[in-house]
């Protein structure tokens, strides 16, 4: 077995900022597949289709604009 040495610091943080990254990435998939869901629900079951249509660009702006603001905090 080869021996390697290296910077335990800067390793770990360059892999847990990208696991955090790809943790919110997953998060954001999961939140909009479900604003979909409950989107085409309102348009073909509950037939507001007007309705449906702007709270799905609603919660889209909603969504991508809150995970850019806490994604700048978060470090």
């Amino acid at each position: 077995m080869a021996v390697t040495e290296f910077d335990n610091g800067v390793e770990v943080r360059a892999h847990r900022r990208t696991f955090l990254s790809f943790e919110r990435l997953v998060l954001f998939a999961a939140m909009h597949v479900a604003l979909v869901l409950v989107c085409l629900a309102l348009a073909f079951v509950g037939h507001i289709p007007v309705v449906a249509l702007l709270l799905g660009l609603g919660g889209t702006l909603a969504l991508i604009a809150g995970f850019v603001v806490t994604g700048n905090s978060s470090s």
